[in-house]
């Protein structure tokens, strides 16, 4: 008994040495039949003079290869030379009987139990072969697994372990692909603490002791390629845990899911060929921040409720394109099992969520929404992930994804679990997630969500919940650190794509370049653009107050040009202003339902007329009155003519229509909206009057004059200085037209100015403001 342990240890260590430099190539007994046989790595048998030893598994290998244990199934698996020949094992549970076949040579393997089977067949050097696997009343007759070489190459490992791989979804996950000339899946999954992994899924019967997976070295990466299985197939990981307990796991970089609630992973080949070739390489061409950039954010399930991708590549591009808007910005489209989340706690995090369609469904309508000249942002969400037992909680039985330290991994607001920013694989996984969107999908920009709450260690937290960072601050370091990492990368690989923060916060240099330190002592965290949260919640805080009562609350709508060059800036009128009882756009305005509309009205001409990058929620384009709700989308019964009151919200609709086209054709709205030179005011101060005007200025100097009078009464003859060098203002818009159900106060006529100095200007005009509006005039 000795010798044959010893000779098996022997065996062992041997084979490992010439699989690594052994070349491919046939073995001494041709392939049967026209099937594809296995080409192994030729290796030779010790002499034949040697004493031959058992065949069989050995009792350790065997127990772990039951167990779920076993960290290198290859090396005892296969066919391996051994003294007197090439011993044969293989490992089926349920099988009656397993044969190997090579050429003309067919040899029945011994049944050694539990799903053993082994044989010692006197050859030389190890064949191309197959195995004959026999199961109550069918033959199966495939390759075997176990006698393949590591799908995963040296740089990719390599990388892995920097935790450096930029298109890790490239390595891991479920690959259809040839492999030493045989088709199939190769699988690999990250779970360091793992005794052993074991795929599972529809080719097994969702039973994977028959497929034990490898650990690839120090990785923390086990790796097997499964031959004959392709695409279409479900999957999972089985996990065995540190404390011998197993757990099945969906793939953490699945490219497709099952539709929820249902969980496994698929296997997924992308065939979708790609039209929008003019739209990628001109994209990039104007920096984002100078460009016309006026976005409508969509929550696809429920727009129009029951569309797929294809549906909506139709309808919602012919929508968007009509209201002429330049972009879309998709609220979470990656897998999420809980459709209340609205995508914000996600699971799958490399797959677009399987409620809509396929992935190349949606990547059809990013390719449409381009081949239409519409950008496609979407929301992404690295700052948390749910605790669901089935995806990345404690994958592989500890803390994983998540910090190691409870208080640390906890959110302390939506019971999620945060992600460990800095254990560099953590990190590799999400910044790879958002190349992934840009190159996979073609998206053009990344809304980052809960910036706020990655970036700050006592975020929602009471003293005693946090630990300081290692300088004594609340700041964490880690998550600034992974930001930095992830935007330098994404704008390094993608152009012209865009990285958008919601942050709340007034931390600096959000949109700083990250080789730029601040005054904090903090490179940037590199971002594009910044949600505007301060000129939001101030600017909807004016507008909720009684006209009489908004001359004391007049600096809420001015402040915002005190810092509006702090940062690249969206103004955003977000989902997340029209949910919880926070009430609709429209209905968050006083007065009666012309005023409301009025005040609506007058407040996006503010809008769209201010610094920075316009964002509208899907529903607040048409005047909805009702909050949003993701269970039936939005209200478009109210555009229905046969509605009584169909007018006053399709005139809403049209206002943002024009709005939409004479920004894009306004440079001085757009092109210099980081820049102090592109603004001036006229008259900020004029809060008895409720009169906000200023002048947009684009890269020649040509203005652009807006006007805001939120008041409910008609002003005439209000004088506003204006410069000199401007002979005639034409009216371009006016929210109180009556086209848009307004009192139709208009400036038909060319309004010239008068040398009177006005405001510190050496000129002036004479207006007759309307009722609760916004008026544009531009030179004549």
């Amino acid at each position: 008994m000795t010798s044959k342990k010893s000779a098996t240890s022997k065996n062992k260590s041997g084979k490992t040495k010439t699989e690594k430099k052994g070349p491919e190539k046939k073995g001494a007994v041709k392939k049967a039949g026209k099937t594809p046989v296995a080409q192994v790595p030729a290796q030779s048998a010790p002499p034949a003079l040697e004493v031959a030893v058992s065949p069989a598994v050995d009792a350790g290998d065997r127990e772990r290869l039951l167990h779920g244990t076993h960290h290198d199934p290859h090396a005892v698996l296969g066919a391996h030379p051994v003294p007197g020949g090439v011993a044969f094992r293989a490992f089926r549970p349920y099988a009656r009987a397993v044969t190997v076949v090579s050429g003309e040579l067919r040899a029945e393997l011994h049944d050694d139990g539990d799903g053993f089977f082994s044989g010692l067949l006197p050859l030389t050097e190890i064949p191309a072969y197959r195995l004959l696997v026999t199961y109550d009343g069918t033959v199966h007759e495939t390759e075997d697994a176990y006698c393949f070489l590591p799908t995963l190459g040296e740089l990719d490992l390599h990388l892995l372990g920097e935790g450096r791989h930029e298109q890790l979804w490239q390595a891991l996950g479920a690959h259809v692909t040839t492999h030493q000339g045989v088709s199939g899946t190769r699988f690999a999954v990250w779970a360091p603490n793992a005794r052993g992994v074991r795929v599972t899924g529809t080719f097994s019967f969702w039973d994977g002791t028959g497929f034990p997976m490898r650990s690839l070295g120090s990785t923390g990466v086990w790796e097997l390629f499964v031959p004959g299985i392709g695409e279409g197939e479900l999957y999972k990981f089985e996990i065995t845990r540190p404390d011998g307990s197993r757990t099945l796991r969906a793939d953490p970089l699945a490219r497709r899911t099952e539709t929820p609630p249902a969980t496994s992973s698929i296997v997924h080949v992308s065939h979708h060929e790609w039209g929008d070739a003019e739209w990628m390489a001109r994209r990039g061409n104007t920096p984002v921040h100078a460009s016309a950039f006026s976005v409508y954010e969509v929550h696809l399930p429920s727009w129009r409720p029951g569309l797929t991708y294809r549906q909506l590549a139709d309808q919602l591009t012919a929508y968007v394109t009509d209201m002429g808007f330049t972009h879309v910005e998709l609220m979470p489209v990656a897998e999420h099992p809980f459709g209340g989340s609205w995508g914000y706690q996600v699971t799958g995090f490399y797959a677009p969520t399987a409620r809509l369609g396929t992935p190349d469904d949606f990547k059809y309508l990013v390719d449409r929404l381009h081949q239409a000249g519409i950008g496609v942002l979407m929301d992404w969400v690295p700052a948390h992930f749910p605790r669901d037992e089935w995806a990345l909680a404690e994958f592989d039985g500890r803390p994983l994804y998540e910090h190691h330290d409870p208080l640390r991994a906890a959110h302390p607001d939506w019971g999620t679990l945060e992600f460990d920013f800095g254990r560099r694989e953590v990190r590799n996984f999400l910044v790879a997630n958002a190349v992934y969107w840009c190159e996979e999908f073609h998206i053009d920009g990344l809304r980052v969500d809960a910036v706020a709450s990655m970036l700050y260690l006592d975020y929602s937290r009471e003293p005693g919940q946090w630990t300081p960072n290692e300088h004594g601050g609340r700041e964490n370091l880690d998550a600034v650190a992974f930001l930095q990492e992830m935007n330098a990368t994404v704008y390094r690989r993608c152009p012209g794509v865009v990285t958008v923060a919601e942050e709340s916060t007034a931390w600096d240099g959000v949109t700083r370049p990250t080789h730029h330190k601040g005054p904090s002592g903090f490179g940037g965290l590199g971002f594009g653009l910044k949600w505007n949260m301060g000129w939001m919640h101030d600017s909807l805080q004016y507008m909720s107050h009684d006209p009489v009562h908004r001359r004391h609350h007049h600096h809420e709508m001015s402040f915002s040009m005190v810092y509006a060059y702090s940062e690249n800036y969206v103004l955003p009128i977000s989902h997340d202003e029209v949910v919880h009882g926070k009430r609709s756009l429209v209905s968050k305005m006083p007065g009666d339902w012309w005023q409301q509309r009025a005040n609506h009205r007058a407040y996006l001409g503010f809008m769209w007329a201010h610094p920075g990058k316009q964002l509208l929620f899907m529903g607040q384009e048409f005047a909805q009155g009702a909050e949003w709700s993701e269970a039936h989308g939005p209200d478009w019964w109210l555009l229905d003519p046969s509605y009584g009151a169909e007018a006053d919200h399709r005139g809403v609709r049209d206002l943002v229509r024009d709005l939409n086209a004479l920004y894009r054709a306004t440079p001085a709205l757009w092109q210099r909206d980081t820049d102090p030179a592109g603004f001036q005011w006229i008259t900020g101060d004029a809060a008895d009057d409720n009169v906000f005007a200023f002048l947009r200025l684009d890269a020649d100097g040509t203005p652009l004059l807006a006007v805001s009078h939120l008041a409910p009464v008609v002003r005439h003859d209000y004088r506003l200085g204006v410069p000199d060098d401007t002979p005639a203002w034409v009216e371009v818009l006016n929210t109180d037209a009556a086209r848009y159900g307004g009192s139709d106060v208009t400036h038909p006529d060319v309004v010239k100015p008068e040398p009177q100095p006005w405001h510190g200007r050496p000129a002036s005009i004479r207006l007759t403001l309307p009722p609760l509006a916004t008026v544009w005039l531009r030179p004549a």
